[in-house]
């Protein structure tokens, strides 16, 4: 990818998702995962007064290193502002200098959303069908453009607590070209999509239903022990009949869903081991069924979109 000059200013929202095109950005995270180099020490979550927390999330390699310090306030919406605020500045490993400010909220959905792609190109049971997105938000947002643009995607349902989120998301697929509508019962829904993608707040279970056994669930809400946006009976399910993969080894103590259903979740796969073909994943990759991907996020994938913006 070529270097953009970004030194001079902070990157604003719009500047900062024209570096991070999502097929390119899946490409540097799985280039990432092989990378010896790279090193992720455990993220700092400080919890704020009212409810929210601050993050203070660190990762370099053997040429850029970064920091991404941000706010995640969830009932934020009703004050008209955003859950996550705050910054990724990437600075050069050698020297110090620093290179980039790059807009978080912006980085934290495309890079989630790029995860995710890359996760369905490598364990989708088929690359063909429906998108169901349960979470009109956000993340809602940046998982359709990236599975139009990364699988070819051209039929999706959205589905939300609110009918107008929901609207605007459908309104904005069909700016895409894609064919949407809003869907009231995701549940019933999950009888005919390929894809499923979770990205509520996770403040209480959104989804209850068995997914086909030739889907990729994608479930992107819950990243703390407590919260949650699938049934435990459900990850049991897919636990026993298909196959579970973690985003990372961070997972094993903060998926909630999983947690919750008191699975062991040190047991499954994470990202790095399938794209290293790594004993854990080796040997399950052939068993059928359906194939839950739990991501929790890490700094990491905030290096990957440094790596991406930078040039490299």
């Amino acid at each position: 990818m070529a270097e953009h000059n970004t030194s001079a200013s902070p990157l604003d929202p719009a500047q900062t998702a024209q570096a991070l095109p999502y097929v390119a950005l899946a490409h540097c995270v799985r280039e990432l995962l092989r990378d010896p180099t790279v090193s992720v020490p455990p993220r700092i979550v400080q919890p704020l007064a009212h409810g929210g927390s601050l993050f203070v999330m660190p990762a370099s390699d053997e040429r850029v290193a970064i920091t991404k310090l941000i706010t995640f306030v969830a009932d934020n919406a009703q004050r008209g502002l955003p859950a996550i605020q705050g910054d990724v500045v990437v600075f050069d490993a050698q020297d110090g200098r620093r290179l980039a400010t790059l807009h978080g909220p912006t980085v934290t959905a495309r890079r989630t959303a790029a995860v995710s792609l890359l996760a369905a190109q490598l364990l989708a049971p088929t690359l063909q069908g429906k998108l169901l997105i349960v979470g009109a938000g956000v993340q809602g947002q940046a998982h359709l453009e990236a599975f139009v643009q990364g699988l070819g995607v051209r039929e999706v349902r959205i589905a939300s607590r609110s009918a107008s989120s929901a609207d605007a998301l459908v309104a904005h697929a069909h700016r895409l070209g894609v064919q949407a509508e809003r869907c009231d019962d995701p549940d019933a829904a999950l009888a005919d999509s390929t894809f499923v993608v979770s990205c509520t707040s996770a403040q209480a279970i959104a989804l209850r239903g068995t997914p086909r056994d030739d889907a990729f669930v994608c479930a992107v809400g819950a990243f703390t022990p407590r919260m949650v946006e699938w049934a435990p009976e459900v990850c049991r399910h897919i636990a026993s009949q298909g196959h579970v993969v973690v985003d990372t080894r961070d997972a094993d103590h903060e998926a909630g869903d999983l947690l919750q259903a008191g699975l062991e979740v040190n047991q499954f796969a994470c990202l790095a081991d399938v794209v290293n073909q790594r004993p854990l994943w080796a040997g399950q990759q052939d068993r059928g069924g359906p194939v839950l991907f739990k991501s929790c996020g890490w700094a990491g994938w905030d290096l990957a979109a440094a790596r991406c913006v930078i040039g490299g």
